[in-house]
């Protein structure tokens, strides 16, 4: 199929993927006057006496807003915020088919950080949580910080944590399929945007110490000239052993890769430096950094993708609609690391130890147990981390 051709029929015939229904009738004039006036006027005035009625008495605490500013959407780049729309709706299906979540895409003409915070705390009493969306680096990191600070409701970054939670759960399986010790053994990422600082902050909460980020220009290392902000920050806690050169030079003797960057990056030869049954995540999308093939070939046993077409996708659908699910479940006032934490090992943990190969580190898109599984485990630790507004 050319997915390209039939999708931009589609979208000429949907006029759009979402659409407004009500959950109500108004039918008679009874009907009327209790949804609408004079009866509306007493779920206000509870709201007026104590604004958590909201999650109680309005769509609040099932409704997230998907937020871009359309300076990093898909592979596209600063695309603009009106051609941006067609993901955010789509993520806004997704939300609801995968999760039971109702989205609502909103796309903000802004590419003024301090802007584009204000605007989203102002309208942030309308919804149970923010979902931001293809934002690009490094402002993504200081206007996700600073809607935490304003906000009193989630706020959770999916280019970042979404892709950081389905690579811990693979990289927990992968190392336990090896069997490679997390504080040991050698990570290498390429690219320094929001998903990998996002992936290596996770990593190394979970415990794996020895991870080597590279960007473009290669190693990243304490005192490299010309690092933004963020790249100092994780120079500081990665990188340990002051290593220096490109990405080829860290490969050697590591033992697994993890790209969030572009096309063709790593050949066969520089996986066959890599320590014996290597494992790889090229998750650059729609041409990975080395296709499975070339990996195989070059000695890697556990290869991962952001593709449906090979195994072991790194797709984020089996994250944000399960955490988002668990965090309006149970009224959660932030997202924060236990949180995701808990939604990798519950997604990790869904593979036995018999089921789990070099083909399966990871489950599948549509498996019908992700979404149960990752609400639970998120719901809980909200409440044991002490986010929670209300106990199921």
């Amino acid at each position: 199929m050319d997915y390209a051709k039939e999708s931009l029929r589609l979208h000429e015939q949907w006029k759009g993927k979402l659409e407004v229904t009500s959950k109500v009738s108004v039918a008679t004039s009874e009907d009327l006057s209790l949804a609408y006036t004079p009866g509306v006027a007493q779920p206000c005035l509870e709201i007026q006496k104590d604004v958590h009625r909201s999650y109680d008495l309005t769509a609040r605490g099932n409704l997230c807003a998907v937020i871009t500013d359309g300076t990093a959407v898909l592979g596209l780049g600063d695309i603009g915020p009106e051609a941006g729309m067609p993901v955010m709706e789509g993520k806004c299906v997704l939300f609801k088919e995968f999760g039971g979540v109702d989205a609502i895409p909103l796309c903000v003409k802004s590419k003024d950080v301090d802007e584009f915070v204000n605007t989203v705390y102002l309208i942030s009493g309308s919804f149970g949580g923010i979902n931001l969306e293809d934002i690009s680096a490094p402002r993504c990191f200081e206007i996700e910080r600073k809607l935490k600070e304003k906000c009193d409701i989630p706020i959770f970054h999916d280019d970042q944590h979404g892709t950081a939670v389905i690579t811990l759960a693979g990289m927990l399986n992968a190392a336990k399929l090896t069997g490679r010790n997390k504080e040991t053994m050698k990570i290498v990422t390429s690219g320094a945007g929001a998903a990998a600082i996002a992936i290596t902050k996770l990593l190394l909460s979970a415990g794996f110490k020895n991870i080597v980020m590279t960007d473009r220009h290669g190693i990243i290392y304490k005192g490299r000239e010309e690092l933004n902000w963020i790249k100092e920050e994780m120079a500081e806690v990665t990188n340990l052993k002051g290593e220096k050169g490109t990405l080829c030079d860290a490969l050697v003797g590591a033992d697994a890769f993890i790209g969030v960057s572009a096309p063709g990056l790593v050949t066969k030869e520089m996986v066959k430096t890599m320590n014996k049954d290597a494992i790889i995540f090229a998750c650059a999308n729609p041409t990975p950094e080395i296709f499975p093939e070339d990996a195989k070939e070059g000695g890697a046993l556990v290869i991962a993708t952001g593709r449906s077409d090979f195994p072991n996708q790194i797709n984020n659908v089996l994250a944000f609609p399960g955490i988002f699910r668990g965090t309006f479940d149970v009224q959660a006032s932030d997202i924060n690391e236990e949180m995701k934490m808990a939604a990798a090992h519950a997604l990790a943990g869904l593979i036995s130890d018999e089921e789990l190969s070099a083909d399966y580190i990871i489950p599948k898109a549509f498996d019908p147990r992700v979404r149960e599984a990752v609400s639970k485990a998120v719901a809980e630790a909200a409440v044991r981390s002490g986010v929670a507004r209300i106990r199921k």
